[in-house]
Parts: C-alpha cells; structure tokens; sequence
C-alpha cells in the first residue's frame, strides 16, 4: 500500500526535475558579472526596451556606419549561454559595410525581465521585428534573420512569422526535440520545441547554413537535416567545433549580395567591397 502511494510521488517529482533540467539546460543564464552594459556607449549604439508578454526587455541598436539612406537590417539571436552585450564588437565589419544590427536578449537574461521559453522568446523576437520596422533608418524590405545555436531556432520562430529577405542560421538545430531525443527523453515530456525545419518549411528566401564540421553540440548532421528540408538553402561547412568557429562576414556579405540585400561590386572592379 505504502509503494502504491510511494510510486506516484515518485513519478511526479521525476517529471518535474527532468522539465526543470530540460529549462536550465536550454536557458543556462550567463552570471550577471558577465555583463558589459557599457559596451553599447562605446560602440556608438542605442539602448532599446521591448515590451513582449507584459516584460521589459533590452535590445541595442547598432546603426550602420557612414549612410545616408534606409540600410538593411541584421537581427541577431545569440545563443543559449551569452548576452547581447559579448556580440557588439563581433559585428563591427557589418556594420562598416552599411548594415543595421539590432541584438536582441532572451527574457530573464543580463538585465531583462521576465523568464525564457519558447514562447517568450519568440514574442520577444516579433515585438523587436514591429519596432525596427518603424524605424526611418531601416529599410523593411532588407530585413535578415541571423542566429547562432539557440537563437537559429528562435530566428526561424520569428521567420514564420514575420517577412525577412533572407536568414543566416550558424550552428543551429534542425529542432530541440531532436536534440533531447538522444537522451532518452520522451517527446512528451518537452518543454521547448524550436522545430526550425517545421517553421521554415514555408520560408522561400534565401537561407545561409554555417556549421562546423567538428560540432559536437549540435553535429553536423542537423545542418544536413535542414539542407534537405530547404533544398534552396546554401550550406558551407567549417572546420571547427560549435563556440570556435570564427565569423564568415566576408562569406556573409557575398550571400546577401548575391541575393539583392546589398550592392554586388561592380563587374570590372572584381575587388571592390560590398557596401549594402
């Protein structure tokens, strides 16, 4: 009798500490010591608030250098254990080659309210998206979904969402599920899905996939997965594991080029650099 009652309790406690570990290892929260809330000042951007699910949440504005016009936007997910505020430096090329970027954080994360979860991180991502558009120094017809890791699967939430001129996912899942599968989970104990092959299946624009081909996070074989759910998907593999691999902004910048974001150099100046 005491085991019939014994089992249940059991049971309960087991689900709730597999959904709890499933929460912490998706959104492990980078210690508030980690923060550079300065950094924004001294790259010369802006501090945004998002309001998404009654929460607060920062994002920074990095306006493209030297232009004089409506420029493309790049919004970027980071991954699950960083902050908006390790990115800012990283995209400087970009930024000199005429693009916005705006950096988005996930709830709960550095100094934003609320929790993470799929949802709330999706929400978050589309109030982003409704405000930039608004902006006068950005044109809404060259809007680019960027994400690495964690945050390709939340580009792609927003891509299903929200019209984008074209994504870059680097390091990123064909979904979680098939991430916590391989542990022995069960599909119905998921708490967060991010299935970006389902929510991409409609997505008709260019689509840049990095990942390294030595990936022992998310392996490789996930990049295949969404190469063969996008068959107009372009992939190009590194050499180098998921945190090492160094940014393709040259690569970047000739994707976007050759799909009409930015300005392709001219023909019989073959070294002239891209300017979006």
């Amino acid at each position: 009798m005491k085991l019939a009652l014994f089992l249940p309790v059991l049971l309960l406690v087991a689900w709730f500490a597999l959904r709890w570990l499933q929460v912490w290892g998706t959104f492990p929260n980078p210690p508030a010591a980690a923060g550079r809330p300065d950094a924004v000042k001294a790259a010369h951007g802006e501090v945004l608030w998002i309001e998404a699910d009654g929460a607060r949440i920062e994002a920074w504005f990095l306006p493209a250098s030297a232009t004089t016009s409506a420029a493309p936007l790049v919004i970027y997910a980071h991954g699950n254990g960083e902050l908006i505020d390790f990115w800012v430096e990283q995209f400087a090329p970009m930024r000199a080659a005429g693009v916005n970027v705006l950096l988005v954080e996930y709830p709960g994360y550095g100094r934003s309210r609320g929790g993470p979860s799929e949802r709330n991180v999706t929400a978050t991502l589309v109030a982003a998206y409704d405000q930039a558009v608004r902006d006068p120094r950005v044109d809404p017809a060259r809007i680019v979904g960027y994400g690495r890791s964690l945050g390709g699967g939340a580009i792609a939430q927003l891509a299903a969402r929200r019209p984008m001129a074209a994504l870059v996912l680097e390091s990123t899942f064909t979904s979680l599920t098939d991430i916590v599968r391989g542990f022995g989970i069960p599909d119905w104990l998921m708490v967060n899905h991010f299935d970006s092959r389902a929510a991409l299946a409609d997505f008709q624009g260019p689509v840049l996939l990095l990942h390294g081909t030595r990936d022992v996070n998310i392996p490789v074989t996930h990049a295949y997965g969404l190469q063969r759910a996008l068959p107009h998907a372009t992939l190009q593999l590194l050499d180098c594991g998921h945190n090492d691999c160094p940014r393709q902004w040259e690569l970047l910048l000739g994707f976007l080029a050759r799909n009409g974001v930015c300005r392709k150099p001219d023909e019989e100046m073959p070294h002239e650099e891209i300017h979006c």
